[in-house]
């Protein structure tokens, strides 16, 4: 267990580094397109440049997983720590924002959490909720693997898991989602990354409501996944015991 305590303790400060030196991107960023303080609705911001955002998100994506790749012993472990490290990095991406910009001035504020394949958008509390759930799966996995309690999840914890992410996903992608059906954005001619008619609405419309109901849905299946594998575990472990 020293061993895994001393590679959960790189990867988190190997993620920590790359949360700060996110959040120094888009100190940048915003100093360029967002002088007087970020806020939505946000600035119009070319296809070109979105394009440009695409391949930052995708190159921190895979900067991840290979570190998660390096640091597992299996699939499932690689896996999870991949998450572990993402989990990290997210919150210390608001922690560098809060540290250099005092953003945001609450867990209520609305923020952009990726762009692709449109804007996620929801509150900043939701994405910290996400990560210290994501923290406490990962610890619980990888944890009960290296004391030989576990090989792996079981189909119903990984359909409750699956379930809950992407009832998730669907709060933080919901209007804008919206706005692209009921536009009909996806009909010829171009796609959503060359439709400037698409990037104009975006820059034009304010999120005012987040379906925190949706969001705690989600919570809910993920949690009562992690209770489940634990339980199961917890009742391995005592009946080995006698």
């Amino acid at each position: 267990m020293t061993s895994v305590k001393r590679t959960f303790l790189i990867l988190g400060i190997f993620s920590i580094a790359m949360g700060i030196l996110e959040a120094i991107v888009v100190v940048y960023l915003r100093q360029i397109y967002y002088p007087g303080g970020f806020d939505f609705p946000l600035t119009f911001i070319s296809p070109e440049m979105v394009f440009v955002e695409w391949l930052r998100e995708i190159a921190t994506i895979i900067m991840l997983v290979a570190i998660g790749i390096i640091a597992g012993k299996n699939n499932l472990q690689r896996f999870f720590y991949f998450l572990y490290c993402f989990a990290i990095w997210d919150i210390f991406y608001y922690a560098g924002l809060k540290l250099i910009l005092d953003w945001p001035p609450s867990f209520l504020t609305w923020d952009i959490l990726f762009l692709i394949p449109v804007p996620w958008v929801s509150p900043v509390l939701a994405p910290i909720i996400c990560s210290i759930t994501i923290i406490l799966f990962s610890g619980c996995i990888i944890y009960t693997q290296e004391r030989g309690y576990t090989s792996g999840i079981k189909k119903y914890e990984w359909g409750l898991t699956i379930l809950g992410s992407v009832i998730i996903l669907v709060s933080f992608l919901w209007d804008y989602c919206k706005i692209i059906v009921q536009n009909d954005f996806f009909s010829p001619p171009g796609t959503l990354s060359t439709n400037k008619d698409f990037w104009q609405m975006m820059s034009q419309y304010k999120p005012e409501y987040y379906n925190w109901y949706m969001f705690i849905a989600g919570e809910i299946l993920i949690l009562s996944a992690i209770i489940l594998f634990i339980a199961r575990i917890k009742s391995k472990f005592q009946v080995t015991k006698r």
